[in-house]
């Protein structure tokens, strides 16, 4: 198989890096591990969208908002809310999103390959060449002028041989992974009364061995049903994500804590009396694993100083939110009113390769600039800057590194982007 572009991973990030590049022009293949696009929405049941919006430097007293993540993120959100009218800024319908996802590749004419893994790599001085895939029991081969890797795991510049960081500098600890789930039948307004009583409570046992999970405290949020709470609460650490004996033990470790946590709610909480378990996310999910060593590398303090970088593509403000990668605790650093930082397209480029883009959690970050970085509607945004650039280095005969920055970012903002 021939293809202009081949993007590995069909979450967020992947979909936008497709959809944006068969726009502009190129012949793409989107291979994707599942059997529906979305990633941590649809396979790790991740929810909600984390704010990825500030209100605007002038007029103290203005409400509007100013949105960061806007170009094909707004385009999901739109087409999703066409469907699901009643969904406020942070909140969707997963089940929902799936179908929003293959409409946009649909239309946009993305070729998508559904249970499908990149297995290995051939390069060729500074380019990759070819991925060979499996899928079905069958070895697929595709090659590509261009390749974006949004596998979060880093998966694609990992087996081409790019220097990359797993987890933190210290130790290599990454943040833990996390399985959600979801219960129906509560009775909202009462759990809304017993809550701090609960939390009180599931800290005594915690203290007294009978809770195992290392969490400081039961995460819930609201906005899947009228009777619906959704649990991110699971903790799993010490594991490393990228090695499939540790990933296979903290399936299993979550779904464990999920038992554990029902039970402690059923038996101490009124609210429950009606309760079910009624959905625990196919794949744990992981907040980090391998972080490309790129061109640049995006520090804490970068993002602490809203950096405006000349070759901004993408903007956040999300707080620096660390899960303590070794046991209880989770650290905060937030964001004013009207601050936001942005993102250097150079944290997207491997030193090592000229056709291959990397985005989403897997960018070129440390540890602490990617606990930032890393949420949905931000990831999205890499994968239309990764998308974007690959069709425009196509189509003027450049590279990913020589590529013109200022005509990106033109191209970019006509399409919706904010930078």
């Amino acid at each position: 198989m021939k293809y202009d572009l081949v993007v590995a991973g069909g979450g967020l990030t992947g979909v936008a890096a497709a959809v944006s590049a068969v726009r502009e022009g190129m012949k793409v293949l989107l291979v994707e591990k599942s059997g529906c696009l979305g990633g941590a929405i649809s396979n790790c049941l991740v929810y909600p969208f984390m704010p990825y919006w500030t209100k605007p430097y002038w007029g103290e007293a203005s409400k509007n908002k100013k949105y960061l993540s806007q170009g094909i993120f707004k385009e999901m959100k739109q087409r999703h809310d066409e469907y699901v009218s009643d969904c406020k800024d942070h909140e969707f319908n997963s089940e929902y999103m799936k179908i929003v996802l293959d409409d946009m590749t649909v239309q946009a004419g993305v070729d998508v390959l559904f249970h499908a893994v990149v297995y290995s790599v051939k390069i060729e001085g500074r380019r990759v060449t070819e991925v060979e895939i499996t899928s079905k029991g069958q070895k697929l081969k595709a090659q590509a002028d261009f390749f974006v890797d949004a596998t979060g795991d880093g998966e694609i510049f990992f087996l081409a041989g790019c220097d990359f960081q797993l987890g933190r500098e210290s130790d290599g600890l990454c943040q833990p992974m996390t399985t959600c789930f979801r219960m129906s039948g509560v009775d909202l307004d009462l759990f809304t009364q017993e809550r701090p009583s609960l939390q009180e409570l599931y800290k005594k046992k915690q203290a007294e061995g009978e809770i195992t999970n290392p969490r400081e405290n039961i995460l819930v949020f609201f906005g899947v049903g009228e009777d619906v709470l959704h649990f991110n609460t699971t903790r799993v650490v010490k594991l490393d994500p990228t090695n499939p004996f540790d990933v296979s033990r903290a399936e299993v470790i979550a779904r464990r804590q999920i038992h554990e946590m029902v039970s402690f709610l059923r038996e101490n909480s009124k609210a429950f009396d009606e309760s079910a378990l009624i959905s625990v996310a196919v794949d744990i999910g992981v907040r980090e694993s391998r972080k490309l060593k790129g061109v640049h590398i995006l520090t804490a303090e970068e993002i602490i100083n809203c950096t405006r970088f000349e070759d901004s593509v993408a903007l956040g403000n999300y707080d620096i939110d660390i899960h303590n990668p070794s046991g209880t605790g989770t650290s905060h650093r937030f964001f004013g009113d009207g601050e936001f930082y942005t993102i250097p397209y150079r944290c997207l480029l491997p030193k090592e390769f000229d056709n291959l883009l990397v985005a989403g959690r897997c960018l070129s970050a440390t540890h602490e600039a990617q606990a930032s970085v890393r949420i949905m509607p931000i990831c999205c945004c890499l994968g239309q800057a990764a998308g974007t650039a690959a069709a425009l280095a196509f189509r003027t005969g450049k590279n990913a590194h020589t590529v013109d920055v200022a005509t990106l970012q033109k191209i970019l903002v006509e399409n919706g982007a904010v930078l």
